[in-house]
This record gives C-alpha cells, sequence and structure tokens, in this order.
C-alpha cells in the first residue's frame, strides 16, 4: 500500500510510529475496550505489546518484534494478533517513509498469515486501513499551524 503524499517531512512522520502517545492518537481503534497493557520498545529487538479487553470480556492481543529501524526512513517489525487465546494472524511488516516533495510518502508492505476465517481477515485487513486513514487525519492535523 503507497499514500497519497502527506505535507509533514518523513522524520516528522516517523514519530508517528516511534513515540507512543502519537502512535496511539491513530492506532487506538477501540477505545471502548479495557486497556490491560500498553508497551513500547521502539528499538531494534525491542517489544510492543498491547492486550485488551473487549466489551464482551475477550482478550486480545497485538504483539510486536521490531527488527530494523532507520529513523525517518524505515521500520521492519514482526507481528502477531490473537483473540481468546488464540493466534489468529501472523505478519511481517515493513514501512518506508520516502520524501515526496516536502512531505512524505508512505509505503507498506505486509505478508500476513491468516488463521482463522475468511470474513475476519477481510475484517483484520479493512481495520488496517482505518488505522492508516486515522495516521493521515493526524499528521495532518499536525501539520497545520497553530492560532
Amino acid at each position: 500500500m503507497s499514500s497519497a503524499p502527506w505535507p509533514p517531512p518523513p522524520a516528522h512522520a516517523f514519530r508517528f510510529w516511534s513515540e507512543k502517545a502519537l502512535k496511539r492518537r491513530w492506532n487506538d481503534c477501540h477505545p471502548d475496550w479495557t486497556v490491560l497493557e500498553d508497551r513500547l520498545d521502539f528499538v531494534a529487538g525491542g517489544i510492543e505489546s498491547l492486550r485488551w479487553r473487549t466489551l464482551d470480556g475477550v482478550e486480545q492481543t497485538f504483539t510486536a518484534t521490531y527488527l530494523d529501524i532507520v529513523p525517518a526512513a524505515r521500520i521492519i517489525y514482526a507481528f502477531e494478533m490473537s483473540s481468546a487465546g488464540a493466534r489468529v494472524s501472523a505478519s511481517l511488516a515493513t514501512v518506508e517513509l520516502r520524501s515526496a516533495g516536502a512531505g512524505t510518502r508512505m509505503l507498506y508492505t505486509e505478508q500476513m498469515a491468516y488463521l482463522s476465517g475468511s470474513a475476519a481477515m477481510r475484517e483484520r485487513i479493512a481495520g488496517t486501513g482505518l488505522g492508516f486513514d486515522r495516521l493521515v487525519d493526524v499528521l495532518l492535523a499536525s501539520a497545520q499551524p497553530v492560532h
């Protein structure tokens, strides 16, 4: 997936992946879920671990290991997602942030093994797209001058 160019330069866009508070502004997709764990160690070899409880009482997890990080340019990470203790997907993802004039173009590549039904896989893929829509919104808002 390649994005349309964003106004902020790559170094600014990178912060929305590397800084926990900024990442959560676009990556928190279920504000009604109870957060049980929220950890981000954004270094090569570091772990990101999120664990939630849904309104129905089901635990959901996201666990990632950062494999390679080039500030303002590239992030490679492997991650898994689970629901009710069962792994539902495992992925290898690459995020590339490229200069596009004065702004940034993001290229996101994910190799996903989905271990559940095809309907749930479509929801997972759609959820990734919605997350990136939120990323665009917060990046655009961060590029606006403050009056």
